[in-house]
């Protein structure tokens, strides 16, 4: 499975840190793809390190003005114009979606996701790995979203909230099951 993981590029504490190479395990010992940010650097380097350690492959997707920071080691880098066609290739190298901590870019990443899928443009299982409570508040802000109207489909259907990277996987792995 490519599984798409949107990230941040800072230097985080271990409450961060840990749960990430404890995904990035996962992905590499369970034989999938990292398709990533493609930087050298922060979180996005703790799992692109964690997953090519375990066994796993490496798709980087960077950005002209951030190609200087992109790994050298990865198994394929793409580098994009701008941040849209990034996304874009994101979402379409991946067969599932996982956002972990991070910053505005992250952020904007995960509601253009959310957003797409709500509108039926794909229909890839989306995970929010909240690692250390980080998104409680988004998942507070979704949960209201959703009880006075503002979402279409049940959140359910839109976005798993893992608590760990096992939960994570195992959500993934059922989803990716066939039926």
């Amino acid at each position: 499975m490519n599984i798409a993981v949107f990230c941040s590029a800072a230097d985080l504490d271990d409450r961060y840190t840990t749960p990430a190479r404890e995904f990035a395990g996962l992905i590499g010992r369970g034989g999938h793809t990292l398709v990533w940010g493609g930087s050298e650097s922060g979180l996005m380097k703790v799992m692109a390190d964690g997953v090519q350690e375990s066994g796993g492959r490496l798709v980087g997707i960077s950005v002209e003005f951030l190609a200087a920071s992109a790994r050298k080691n990865a198994d394929e880098m793409v580098i994009t114009k701008d941040l849209a066609e990034r996304k874009a290739q994101l979402l379409a190298r991946a067969d599932a979606v996982v956002v972990m901590v991070g910053g505005t870019g992250t952020l904007d990443e995960a509601t253009e996701i959310l957003e797409l899928k709500k509108h039926g443009m794909h229909g890839k299982p989306v995970v929010l790995l909240n690692a250390a409570g980080f998104y409680d508040g988004l998942k507070q802000q979704l949960q209201r979203m959703e009880a006075e109207g503002f979402l279409p489909i049940p959140l359910a259907d839109l976005v798993f909230f893992a608590e760990d990277g096992a939960g994570a996987m195992a959500y993934l792995e059922e989803s990716a099951a066939p039926r």
